[in-house]
């Protein structure tokens, strides 16, 4: 049986919407402000495919995800389809000047070791995302002034 860690962050961009989504669009460019994920690569017989490889603290995980729900400026949701189970979304929000990033993702674990890994590592996930969301930030404020 396989038990759903799921984490939730969020951070606010000084940047326009359609700016930060042309970013986050881009899959295989997400490797620039996460430092977790070391490489994004879109199927080319299948562009709604990608592979994805996780490489952290020792740790090496694989999985191709599909991209689920797809709604410009407002929320890309995948799910995996083979390898490390997980699923999750992006979603946009518009706030005239700027814009609230927030990603929820979930991975599967086998029971009593999903508990124990949420207590153990739950904070640590989320720092770590965290921390790859202020890459964003910082990322996204410096690609739309050099655009200006």
């Amino acid at each position: 049986m396989t038990d759903w860690l799921e984490h939730t962050v969020q951070i606010e961009v000084p940047v326009p919407i359609e700016f930060v989504w042309s970013l986050w669009s881009d899959l295989e460019q997400m490797t620039i402000w996460m430092k977790w994920i070391e490489s994004v690569k879109i199927l080319e017989d299948n562009p709604e495919l990608s592979r994805w490889k996780l490489a952290s603290g020792g740790f090496n995980f694989t999985w191709l995800a599909r991209i689920v729900q797809v709604i410009p400026n407002q929320i890309i949701e995948w799910q995996s389809v083979d390898g490390l189970p997980n699923k999750g979304a992006i979603r946009f929000y518009d706030r005239k000047d700027c814009s609230i990033v927030k990603m929820t993702f979930a991975y599967g674990v086998p029971g009593i070791i999903g508990r124990l890994l949420d207590s153990a590592i739950g904070e640590i996930v989320e720092s770590t995302v965290m921390a790859d969301l202020e890459r964003f930030k910082e990322y996204a404020i410096k690609a739309y002034g050099d655009r200006q």
